[in-house]
């Protein structure tokens, strides 16, 4: 099998966490191949930024650092947003070539030990933490309040918490419990990551970017101010 460095890479961008998304995904050929932008979604990307140890994804959009010559087409990938490997998703049939301008191209923060994934945006999800090298979730206890989530928030640039909940998994998987007294003494996460364990639950959170943007819109005939929608105000004039 292919490493996790010989089978995915991010071209003509800045460095390792940005570029044009190439793929090897057969062992036994060297050539590299893009990824159509239709069959690539939050998900996919998620998994090539953890497998290339950067932070989670920030920009997604087709040809941003250009195009390359053929082969343009690859398989269709399906992730779940947890693999460690885009190779270890499930994937569709072969795909002949992509449209010009529409292969993607892929941004991940730089790294920074600690990611959301599997929700709406990257101010959303399950919150992993890279700690020794390795990325897992965040065992959820009654300690994960808004104020200590605010800490992975503020972290990710996501502003503040608006929601703590706990997310089943079976079967579970190892996971970092985070040391509360840490985190309220202001340190990284990554820092405060206590020694890993099996568990079934897992912190989900959502940070304040997600909801309460700005909405606003211009009527003739209403005058007032709404009330709160789910992703904003509303103001009409």
């Amino acid at each position: 099998l292919l490493s996790s460095a010989d089978s995915v890479r991010l071209l003509g961008g800045t460095g390792l966490c940005s570029g044009r998304l190439e793929v090897n995904s057969d062992p036994s050929d060297p050539s590299w191949s893009s990824v159509c932008e239709a069959d690539f979604d939050q998900q996919d990307a998620q998994v090539v930024c953890r497998q290339l140890g950067c932070g989670a994804p920030s920009v997604l959009q087709g040809a941003l650092y250009g195009e390359r010559e053929a082969p343009m087409g690859t398989k269709e990938f399906q992730c779940g947003g947890h693999e460690s490997a885009l190779l270890d998703c499930s994937s569709a049939s072969e795909r002949s070539t992509c449209s010009p301008g529409t292969a993607v191209s892929l941004t991940c923060s730089e790294p920074g030990g600690v990611q959301l994934v599997g929700g709406e945006s990257r101010c959303a999800g399950e919150l992993e933490v890279e700690h020794q090298g390795e990325w897992r979730p965040v065992y959820f206890n009654s300690l994960w309040t808004l104020k200590a989530a605010g800490v992975a928030c503020r972290e990710l640039d996501c502003g503040s918490a608006v929601s703590v909940g706990e997310r089943s998994e079976s079967p579970g998987r190892s996971v970092w419990r985070i040391r509360s007294d840490c985190v309220e003494s202001g340190s990284p996460l990554r820092e405060c990551a206590a020694a890993a364990h099996y568990s079934f639950f897992f912190l989900n959170l959502t940070c304040s970017d997600k909801l309460f943007q700005p909405n606003i819109s211009v009527s003739s005939s209403m005058y007032g101010v709404s009330g709160p929608q789910q992703q904003g105000f509303q103001l009409l004039h």
